[in-house]
């Protein structure tokens, strides 16, 4: 072993964060949001299976505090995964790339899939 100290390669810490970055970081996480979350959704069905009191069960959770707070992450990210899919079948077709269309998409997606999911939420809370 050599005692020579091997360089490093740059680091996140060193770049700023940009938007393109910061948004793939967040696909990125809603995609394991999103499967992380299914398992909830498929408990949903099997306690609606096993029974009234197995179903009353996992309401009163997702009613409480951390249920909702769950549920509005997963509506968030169904929403950003979705959109941001669409954005990436854009640049699939090899359009998009340039800079100011690339930002401006970005920008779009992130507002959509905010101003969507507080749709969803005023909706779900009015039933």
């Amino acid at each position: 072993m050599s005692d020579c100290q091997r360089p490093l390669s740059p680091h996140l810490s060193i770049y700023r964060p940009q938007l393109t970055s910061m948004l793939s970081i967040l696909h990125r996480f809603t995609g394991v949001g999103l499967f992380v979350g299914s398992f909830l959704f498929v408990g949903w069905f099997v306690a609606l299976s096993l029974g009234e009191e197995s179903y009353q069960s996992i309401v009163s959770f997702l009613e409480s505090l951390v249920g909702q707070l769950l549920l509005s992450g997963w509506v968030f990210a169904f929403y950003y995964h979705l959109f941001n899919g669409l954005r990436h079948f854009y640049w699939d077709i090899g359009r998009g790339f340039d800079l100011e269309t690339t930002y401006k998409t970005g920008w779009l997606v992130l507002g959509v899939s905010i101003s969507l999911t507080v749709i969803t939420l005023i909706f779900m809370m009015w039933r």
